[in-house]
């Protein structure tokens, strides 16, 4: 039997640094899902010369390939905002479903995190939780990891982004970002980086020893 771990929540919440390391901890598979997201926008994003075309993203969601998971620029900024609007076209949602429950049915376990792990992809997770943060906490850990890259980015650009991002994922009609009702709430807005994880790291020892 596989055992399942869902994390979900708004960007730069930490969820991913945290899955990241349950995954090593407890040996399970991880997966970002968004990812998967940022690759089609991305994807989508240049082959439609700057602009996301929605009848083309949902043909290179139907398409995506390996490569497009390692390709340069997944992490910058104008991926995640495509991977924002990508997510919200439910073809593309569709397409990219039968990945994610198959990742998560692996025999060794998985750890997936996103935006619907726990309410739509896997909805009979293990354990879930909800990472988030205070909207100033997550803009500053945004700023610091992009602003090395891109000098001339500002605070309140990186504000403005999440803001609308957490509007668009929140807001649209198929698979919501929303903290599904058994999922443990996790603010990380004061809490280290070790311990948001020997939190959830917690939880999974707890749930899996019954």
């Amino acid at each position: 039997m596989s055992f399942v771990v869902a994390l979900d929540g708004p960007a730069a919440a930490g969820k991913g640094t945290i899955a990241r390391a349950l995954s090593a901890r407890f040996g399970f598979a991880h997966l970002d899902t968004g990812l998967l997201y940022r690759a089609t926008g991305l994807r989508a994003l240049r082959e439609g010369a700057g602009a996301v075309n929605r009848d083309h993203a949902v043909e290179v969601a139907e398409t995506l390939r390996a490569e497009d998971l390692e390709a340069e620029g997944l992490r910058t900024g104008p991926a995640g905002e495509a991977a924002s609007v990508v997510a919200a076209i439910p073809e593309v949602r569709a397409a990219l479903l039968k990945f994610q429950r198959e990742f998560a049915a692996r025999p060794s376990g998985a750890v997936l995190d996103g935006r619907d792990i726990g309410t739509v992809i896997c909805p009979d997770a293990d354990v879930k939780l909800f990472v988030t943060a205070s909207d100033a906490a997550r803009a500053a850990r945004r700023f610091a990891e992009l602003s090395a890259k891109d000098p001339a980015l500002t605070l309140e650009d990186v504000a403005g982004d999440l803001a609308r991002r957490d509007a668009r994922d929140a807001g649209r009609a198929d698979a919501p970002m929303l903290r599904a009702p058994d999922a443990l709430l996790l603010d990380t807005t004061e809490l280290t980086i070790d311990a948001a994880i020997a939190e959830a790291a917690a939880l999974i020892t707890r749930k899996r020893e019954g």
